[in-house]
């Protein structure tokens, strides 16, 4: 693993962050059962204005953030991989970086809203298929277009940017069919916007520690040998692919249903849907996390192992993923578990 990707993935490791907060974690499980509640209980007109209001207000926090962070990100890189300030090209690189990237908040959390709108009326393979275009524009990127930067990790900033631009244009489409296109107006007003807003303030409590324990690794990591941000953004990836394919899945597959089931106080469809995904996630989730744990050097060596990145890399990752992986299960279930509690709008909870 080289230098340059450990600055790349400190950069992108802040819009992730944010994302958490913005997009599929906390806005989405506070957004998606007060949609639900308006379309089963107002009027259509009722629910596009909730829909037009709250993406006013949320484009205009993302704006106003995604401003900020291009403008000071040099500060930022300073706190976050200060292990950097020894080395001034290093720094300088992840300012630049971070300020290409950083637009990426913007793009993933408004499509987590559009996500949002699309799977409350059943649309779930759009928002699902979204995230691939990101791989698709790292791996062309990388593959097509590395010799035309220097150094060619800047490929990488770059291919993030049009990976979250492709994702948000990619459901509006879809959204102007249902009829459902958002028009901005904003207003901290609307009752609606009010209670996402107060649904949305525990979630984010809740979850900064999370997240602030991933920055701090980061941290920590930079000022280690050069290779540790990267070997463990490695790891992470892989101990995401369960905690995506079956948690966030089932999640985002329920809390639409749930809260549909919630809304027709259908108690026994609720309790039935919930423990279906328990079972589900519990099952699939142990086997996937002890697969990652047994397998974690061959999937190591076999993923990674070629050019740059060394076996020795391919080890430490390893070492780092096996670690993770003990708490790839409970992941996976707090992620199927946590929408019966928004679906209920408790936020406070989970």
């Amino acid at each position: 693993a080289v230098g340059q990707t450990d600055v790349f993935f400190t950069a992108l490791r802040i819009p992730n962050t944010l994302r958490r907060f913005f997009g599929e974690g906390g806005f989405a499980n506070a957004f998606v059962p007060v949609l639900n509640d308006y379309k089963e209980n107002q009027s259509d007109s009722e629910l596009q204005s909730l829909i037009n209001h709250v993406f006013g207000v949320l484009g205009m926090i993302l704006l106003l953030l995604t401003a900020l962070g291009m403008v000071f990100s040099a500060y930022v890189i300073a706190v976050i991989g200060f292990g950097f300030n020894q080395e001034p090209e290093k720094a300088a690189l992840g300012a630049t970086m971070l300020r290409i990237t950083f637009p990426y908040i913007f793009f993933i959390s408004l499509t987590a809203f559009f996500a949002g709108i699309l799977n409350t009326y059943n649309k779930f393979a759009l928002p699902a298929l979204a995230p691939a275009l990101l791989n698709v524009a790292l791996i062309g990127g990388a593959l097509g277009f590395r010799d035309y930067f220097e150094p060619p990790a800047l490929v990488l900033a770059w291919a993030v940017f049009v990976g979250g631009l492709a994702q948000f244009l990619l459901q509006i489409p879809t959204l102007w069919r249902l009829k459902r296109l958002p028009k901005p107006q904003f207003s901290f007003k609307h009752r609606g916007v009010r209670r996402i807003l107060t649904l949305m303030l525990p979630t984010l409590l809740g979850s900064s520690a999370g997240q602030i324990n991933i920055l701090l690794n980061t941290a920590l990591a930079s000022t280690l040998v050069s290779g540790s941000i990267t070997w463990l953004y490695y790891a992470d990836r892989l101990v995401e692919l369960p905690v995506a394919l079956i948690g966030v899945a089932l999640g985002v597959v329920i809390l639409p249903r749930l809260s549909a089931l919630k809304a027709q106080a259908d108690t026994r469809q609720f309790q039935q849907t919930l423990s279906w995904a328990f079972r589900v996630a519990l099952l699939v989730g142990s086997a996937a996390a002890t697969g990652l744990a047994v397998l974690a050097l061959p999937l190591m060596m076999t993923i990674l192992a070629r050019g740059e990145f060394s076996a020795h890399s391919a080890q430490m990752a390893a070492n780092s993923l096996t670690v993770f992986a003990i708490g790839a299960l409970f992941w996976v279930l707090v992620k199927v578990l946590a929408p019966g509690f928004y679906s209920q709008h408790n936020t406070k909870t989970p």
